[in-house]
């Protein structure tokens, strides 16, 4: 069976209108998996992905506050100083009207290094019970005209009484581009249009007269023009080594607690989610799980699906609110990003750093998976001397078998390709190499090097 709802992807549009932390003890395990080798940028990246984050005190001083303070430290970070004002805001999906106070920050205008067809956006946040914040899109076209305010996100970690619901927001669109869920894009890439510059605007919001506040530590972007492609260059292997990561099933959650994407059989994103984040050594505590019923393994997974849902586009394979919630965890750097090859992925495996691809395939593309899917995740944690990726693969049907060995030269095709033959024949979109990398929030100087070879600043 395939292994989660299928996640809209913005592709599949494009397509129609073309016609300090050292790495964990279960790293250092793996001897090959220590060190990397001396960083270099790969080839794709600097044609096909644009990031840009602000996460200094420089950076969150560079922008236009409205009743937003930066706050210096160890991890600086934006929060609310005075409030802007107060608005009303009427949940859609608990249908519930409450006024919030609120304070802008917009970053400063990023002319991207690619203009671009698409555009995800990312944060890292604390959001206590009483608070939420919002990510929009201000951008320029290439033909000099300007988006609408695109709302990127809503989000908070938590979903009690206090709190709203997160959410994408659906039929934000101008003629030009649309937003997919989590994701910008050009609506006719074949006319040449991009998106050549941004603006990031964030607003915090919280309780009216209390001293809650959200803080966030990083708000950034990936921009990408990646072009139509069945097929990707092969690359040569250059790292052999093995991280340790937990392994956790999706599919022995089957029917567990429906109301979250139609239960486990559709968490593969944040099971594999809960992988990294035990990895680097956070988890969940007892009294976080006591809503879990006692009887279910792996009650952190049914934690993660639950805190990583979106109610609108009803899935836990939201991508940037997976990387919100790793973040909610002490000390975590998140980021959605896209990568060139698979000798990207082995700088960052050399460095211990593992990294959560999204791909589609046929049952027939994937020797030994043992089923298609229109959308997948799983956890890149290794390569065999041969070369071949050694992945966490939560389709799985308990947790010991989630340990797989998939034929590089498959596993890159499927996972890098931005179009494909469903299994009518259909042409429909690939992802073109998207994934989640997770780190702690004060790495060491290798961490730092492998992520900036891939083109992500810490």
């Amino acid at each position: 069976m395939t292994s989660s709802t299928p996640r809209r992807t913005v592709l599949a549009a494009a397509l129609a209108a073309a016609a300090g932390t050292a790495v964990p003890a279960s790293a250092a395990a793996a001897p090959q998996a220590a060190r990397p080798a001396a960083s270099r940028p790969s080839k794709g990246i600097p044609s096909l992905v644009d990031n840009r984050a602000w996460t200094s005190y420089p950076d969150w001083r560079s922008g236009e506050e409205e009743g937003a303070r930066a706050v210096p430290g160890r991890r600086p970070g934006l929060v609310i100083a005075r409030p802007a004002g107060r608005t009303d805001y009427t949940d859609p999906h608990t249908k519930k009207t409450a006024t919030w106070e609120y304070a802008t920050w917009t970053s400063p205008v990023h002319r991207s290094a690619v203009p671009a067809t698409e555009v995800i956006a990312h944060w890292n946040a604390h959001t206590p019970a009483g608070t939420w914040l919002q990510v929009e899109l201000l951008g320029t076209y290439s033909d000099s005209t300007a988006t609408p305010a695109y709302v990127m996100g809503r989000w908070t970690a938590g979903d009690s009484d206090a709190d709203i619901r997160r959410t994408s927001v659906d039929g934000q669109s101008d003629g030009k581009s649309t937003i997919y869920t989590d994701t910008f894009s050009i609506d006719n890439a074949a006319s040449g249009l991009r998106l050549a510059a941004y603006r990031l605007r964030l607003t915090l919001y919280r309780t009216p007269g209390t001293r809650l506040t959200p803080t966030v530590w990083r708000l950034g972007a990936m921009a990408s023009d990646i072009p139509d492609r069945f097929t990707v260059p092969a690359s040569t292997p250059t790292h052999a080594g093995e991280l340790i990561v937990p392994r956790y099933s999706q599919e022995i959650h089957k029917g567990q607690y429906p109301q979250y994407d139609n239960g486990g059989e559709a968490w593969c994103s944040p099971t594999s989610s809960q992988m990294i984040i035990e990895y680097w050594g956070r988890k969940p505590t007892p009294a976080d799980l006591a809503w879990v019923d006692p009887s279910f393994a792996d009650p952190q997974v049914c934690q993660a699906a639950r805190f990583t849902y979106d109610y609108q586009y009803q899935g836990c394979g939201n991508w940037p609110f997976n990387a919100a919630y790793a973040t909610t965890y002490r000390d975590m750097s998140a980021v959605v990003t896209r990568l060139g090859s698979l000798n990207d992925l082995e700088r960052l495996i050399r460095a211990g750093v593992a990294a959560i691809t999204s791909q589609s395939f046929l049952k027939t593309e994937l020797t030994g998976a043992g089923y298609g899917t229109s959308g997948h995740l799983m956890t890149v944690i290794g390569f065999t001397p041969g070369g071949d990726v050694i992945a966490n693969d939560p389709a799985s049907p308990n947790d010991p078998a989630v340990r797989r060995v998939y034929l590089r030269r498959e596993w890159e095709n499927i996972w890098l390709r931005t179009k494909r033959y469903n299994a009518s024949g259909k042409v429909v979109s690939g992802t073109g190499g998207v994934c989640y990398l997770y780190w702690p929030a004060h790495p060491g100087e290798h961490i730092r090097r492998a992520l900036a070879s891939v083109g992500v600043r810490t």
